[in-house]
């Protein structure tokens, strides 16, 4: 049982990491990753609503009907997402703020979903929360490293810090929409490099 868990949590660390295995939240991903700062807080808020709403949809998984679980699923993750709204709110505004509109759409973010209809509504409270963390960590991840990459090489800053001094002239393509793609795509090659 030991085995299984720890299993279903490091696979969201690599082998199924979403943005580059999975290829799913691109949104987010390419939206919100203009620094490292938002990488974190939007996986980390991600995060805590995959977590919740596996544990909840695996807890009621022989309650919910099959004609209505996609619906069930969806009201679900919205109260999770609710709840991180008004928390972000509450207690980081500024970074509430930046995330903007992103946060709401963590409702029909694939990741999420997915997760509660493949995973969470055929597996056991256990797996399931060790599925959510797993996936949701590598998530944040993803979203850190490419956060990281556009910051430093798109201001010259790493989390509002400089860099490479006055001197540096910034690449400012990085933090616009067209450099997300071309860094996810160059984090991509280098992750199928690595893997063969």
């Amino acid at each position: 049982m030991a085995k299984t868990i720890t299993q279903e949590f490091t696979k969201g660390l690599w082998a199924e990491i979403p943005p580059f295995r999975l290829v799913l939240g691109l949104c987010p991903v390419l939206g919100v990753t203009t620094t490292m700062e938002n990488g974190i807080g939007m996986g980390l808020a991600t995060t805590f609503v995959l977590l919740c709403s596996n544990i909840l949809v695996s807890s009621l998984r022989n309650i919910i009907p099959p004609k209505v679980r996609i619906a069930c699923f969806i009201i679900i993750i919205a109260t999770f997402v609710i709840v991180v709204e008004l928390v972000m709110q509450a207690y980081a505004y500024r970074l509430f703020l930046k995330l903007g509109l992103f946060i709401p759409l963590i409702v029909v973010n694939c990741i999420v979903l997915g997760r509660a209809e493949a995973f969470a509504s055929k597996n056991g409270l256990l797996p399931s929360m060790a599925d959510g963390l797993g996936i949701g960590i590598g998530f944040t991840l993803s979203l850190a490293s490419l956060g990281v990459i556009r910051e430093v090489l798109g201001t010259g800053t790493f989390y509002g810090a400089s860099v490479f001094g006055p001197s540096f002239q910034p690449f400012t393509f990085m933090v616009q929409a067209p450099g997300a793609f071309v860094c996810l795509g160059l984090m991509l090659c280098i992750m199928n490099l690595f893997e063969k």
